[in-house]
């Protein structure tokens, strides 16, 4: 890829890294267990987040034209919305119960707080693999030719 600067590559290479990290640590025991019963956990889904709002910044600053940069920008807002999604979603949770009570979400027939949860969990990961998926294929096309 001509068009990209060797920056923006390396951060979407280091992103998939942590990503791989992060999907490990959710379902390897091995390296869950490093990290369990600790806040450290956070920490990758926070290293995550911030190389993706890295590679959105890249993204948008940088004069890449087409369609690797619509999967670019895809890739870095889903690993950076994933992040603050959930954080958005405990937020409303809590601040609800306490608005509004302990068994408020129980109250409006609910068991927790919907949209946010929806977003973080199912919309962003989808748009993460899509876009890293686009960008891999256009990577090798962009090599070949």
């Amino acid at each position: 890829m001509r068009s990209l600067k060797q920056h923006t590559v390396i951060i979407f290479w280091i992103l998939i890294g942590v990503f791989l990290f992060v999907v490990g640590q959710l379902c390897i025991p091995a390296i869950r267990d490093l990290l369990k019963g600790s806040e450290l956990f956070l920490i990758p889904m926070g290293i995550f987040c911030l190389f993706g709002l890295t590679l959105l910044v890249l993204a948008l600053k940088e004069k890449i034209g087409g369609k690797i940069r619509k999967f670019l920008i895809l890739t870095g807002a889903s690993a950076t919305g994933l992040f603050v999604f959930v954080l958005l979603h405990n937020f409303t949770y809590g601040l609800f119960i306490y608005l509004f009570g302990q068994n408020f979400w129980l109250r409006i027939g609910l068991s927790d707080e919907p949209v946010f949860f929806l977003l973080a969990i199912v919309v962003c990961p989808i748009g993460f693999l899509v876009g890293t998926i686009g960008t891999i294929v256009l990577f090798i096309k962009g090599r070949r030719n």
